[in-house]
């Protein structure tokens, strides 16, 4: 079978917001995600769907569809073997194998089977033995879920995508049988705001937020189209054209990733993020707290182990639109920068 190739990310004019917010969350998944919105055409899908080239790997035990660590609890790994008619190979001979961090894109038009799983009833009525087909979020876990046009998702997924974003556990249940297996994943969105907005709880799940329109400047436009056409003409060309570049994005992701768990923030730039978040009008604490490690983010992304001013303020940009208090019809305040005692540094 003939490789099918994406448009690579390092090849994507422009969008630098959009891209820089898709990478903090790979560095970092802790950031819960990021809502991408934006006019049709501005290469929102395109971006999410050419991570897959520059993800790092991690540790899956393998014959399972789970994507479970090698660390995950033993009880849990089991029975994951067990739904899926298998014993569980000895400790010491669980097969353990590196994969690239998955995309698994979830369609509008989803059922909720589709998504959770379902179990299989004639069997456990037959056999006395819990037997399931997994869903989406089974390999969404230690992943990213992306939804496009996510804002036009049916009420019944959403709650489904809520409670797992909330526990970090999946469930399916039927007819009284159950079974529940690990989901925690990145959750990316995207969507075009003149179709409608979204729940309010589940813009609350999105880490950051961040606004595409289409680019203004006539050079980088016909660089768009030049790009376009030298892909749709060769694309294995094209691919391998960029591929150092990829390469390098990569890496630059592992050494971040590696950094960030050692970056340190200090308590006076704690306090100027919590006045941020009053200042902003900000409900509740998750903006204070995704702020916090979208700071720390950006530092390992520029390989410091210090946050700085100029940190927050890039963190407030991308953790506080989605999150100012709005009057209904209002529009989302993009520029949270510009209202008054929000910013750390001078204009």
């Amino acid at each position: 079978m003939k490789k099918k190739y994406t448009y690579p990310f390092t090849a994507i004019v422009g969008q630098e917001e959009m891209k820089l917010a898709l990478i903090l969350n790979i560095i970092n998944p802790a950031i819960s995600g990021v809502l991408i919105r934006g006019e049709k055409g501005t290469a929102k899908s395109t971006a999410v769907r050419a991570l897959a080239d520059i993800l790092p790997e991690i540790g899956v035990i393998g014959g399972i569809p789970f994507n479970l660590s090698p660390g995950e609890d033993p009880e849990t790994v089991r029975e994951c073997f067990a739904v899926t008619g298998q014993a569980m190979p000895a400790a010491d001979a669980l097969p353990v194998e590196l994969r690239k961090v998955k995309v698994v894109e979830l369609p509008v038009g989803a059922t909720e089977d589709r998504v959770v799983g379902t179990l299989d009833l004639e069997h456990a009525l037959k056999a006395g033995e819990k037997r399931i087909e997994p869903g989406l979020l089974s390999g969404a876990h230690r992943g990213i879920l992306y939804v496009d046009e996510v804002n036009l998702l049916d009420d019944h997924v959403v709650d489904v995508l809520l409670d797992s974003a909330a526990m970090g556990v999946n469930t399916i249940e039927r007819e009284g049988v159950s079974f529940s297996h690990p989901a925690r994943f990145t959750l990316v969105g995207t969507m075009n705001p003149e179709e409608g907005e979204l729940r309010p709880q589940l813009l609350d799940r999105f880490g950051l937020c961040v606004h595409v329109g289409g680019i203004t400047d006539p050079q980088d436009r016909v660089t768009v189209m030049e790009r376009r056409f030298a892909f749709e003409e060769d694309p294995e060309r094209f691919f391998a054209e960029w591929q150092e570049a990829s390469q390098q994005l990569a890496e630059r992701i592992v050494r971040a990733r590696d950094l960030c768990p050692s970056v340190s923030i200090s308590r006076a730039h704690l306090l100027g993020i919590a006045k941020s978040c009053l200042n902003a009008g900000v409900d509740g604490h998750r903006g204070d707290i995704i702020i916090m490690k979208t700071a720390k983010t950006i530092a390992a992304w520029d390989g410091r182990d210090s946050v700085g001013a100029g940190d927050i303020d890039r963190a407030v940009a991308f953790a506080l639109p989605h999150r100012v208090r709005r009057q209904p019809l209002q529009d989302m305040v993009m520029d949270v920068g510009s209202l008054p005692g929000v910013r750390q540094t001078a204009p």
